[in-house]
């Protein structure tokens, strides 16, 4: 089993800075990419930013530009750079990470919320 905990979180006015933090621990060598997702009020969870295993990064349009996403392997943490925040950044971010074996589920944080004040 692999446990994700997330902090960083909180409120900061638009045009200001976040940065999300996420540390894995347990069984740590089935961790395969390991990402952030984002869900608002009455919206669908969505993709944020990932990295994979070898480094490599992929954003949601919406994110491009403002927010990057990096991973230390050596202490099995992912984070969240998040600049210049918008109000519609407004939600509550979960960390996930892909098992390396692709039928088991992924797993999950429990969120922390973010919320920018225009």
């Amino acid at each position: 089993q692999v446990q994700l905990v997330e902090s960083g979180g909180g409120l900061v006015q638009a045009g200001g800075s976040l940065r999300l933090s996420c540390a894995a621990s347990g069984s740590i060598f089935n961790i395969e990419d390991m990402g952030w997702y984002r869900q608002a009020p009455e919206k669908q969870r969505e993709l944020v930013a990932e990295i994979t295993n070898d480094g490599r990064t992929n954003y949601a349009d919406s994110v491009k530009g403002r927010f990057t996403v990096t991973r230390d392997y050596a202490k099995s943490t992912v984070y969240l750079q998040m600049n210049n925040l918008k109000p519609e950044d407004t939600a509550v971010y979960y960390c996930h990470a892909d098992d390396i074996i692709f039928e088991r589920p992924p797993y999950w944080g429990q969120g922390t919320q973010v919320t920018v004040a225009s």
